[in-house]
């Protein structure tokens, strides 16, 4: 029978630990608490702050469970919860649109396409649940990086590929349509990933109002925007779809 890590069973002993009880605690009550020395629980501790699943307090030193670990623990619930609560809304768009609608969500320093409405016509369309978008040039994946701290740092950190003309790669301009996603509650892909496709999005809030998903309209550019700029009226619509599907998930008015 294969032994356990001890390593991983101390890491794993000290998140119970902090997950219970008082909301934080210092270095000296960690390590009495699981009978280890200061300077092994400070290693472990080290380690998992590190990866996000531990935070310190700089005031006080004493140490907390990370953002990383529950948005970790909290990303299955999200992800079905998002997609059930979503059905009716992302449904109503793509009638009200005369598009596709995406559901979207940050995986694996990309978006994964979680729930796919097709446009309402006769056309033939591929279902593209499953499917990953990058973070960089599409409109699902500029809000995720604008508004989560996680995806942020992963668009930021790697190189962005430029898928056509238009793509934005560097990291000035990049942080420069964050800005300009965060200031008005949505983002723009104009052909940046996909030639003659455009698309609209806007961030989706759970009940902590942390960002756990984006939903966009996308469509041929000819449609999908007027004079070289999107539609006003879609703008408006996927706002509208994402805050109520924020709503649905308790996160209040945005």
């Amino acid at each position: 029978m294969a032994k356990n890590i001890q390593s991983l069973e101390r890491a794993a002993a000290m998140l119970r630990l902090l997950a219970g009880g008082e909301r934080r605690l210092g270095l000296s009550d960690i390590a009495s608490s699981l009978g280890l020395a200061k300077g092994t629980a400070h290693g472990i501790l080290r380690t998992l702050q590190a990866e996000g699943f531990v935070e310190q307090d700089a005031a006080s030193g004493r140490y907390q469970l990370g953002a990383e670990l529950l948005r970790l623990g909290n990303s299955y619930l999200d992800v079905h919860e998002l997609r059930a609560r979503a059905l009716v809304w992302t449904d109503d768009l793509a009638r009200s649109s005369g598009e596709s609608v995406h559901l979207g969500v940050l995986h694996q320093q990309g978006v994964l396409i979680v729930h796919h409405v097709f446009r309402p016509d006769d056309s033939r369309q591929v279902l593209e649940v499953g499917a990953m978008q990058p973070l960089h040039s599409t409109a699902l994946g500029k809000v995720l990086s604008a508004y989560d701290p996680v995806a942020h740092s992963e668009a930021v950190e790697v190189e962005r590929e430029p898928f056509t003309p238009r793509t934005v790669t560097a990291l000035g301009d990049f942080e420069a349509l964050l800005d300009m996603t965060r200031a008005r509650g949505w983002a723009a892909d104009v052909e940046e990933t996909w030639e003659g496709v455009a698309s609209v999005a806007a961030p989706i809030h759970d009940r902590r109002r942390m960002p756990v998903g984006a939903v966009a309209i996308t469509g041929a550019v000819e449609r999908v925007c007027s004079g070289g700029e999107l539609r006003s009226e879609l703008v408006a619509a996927v706002r509208d779809c994402a805050r109520a599907v924020s709503r649905d998930l308790g996160a209040g008015r945005f």
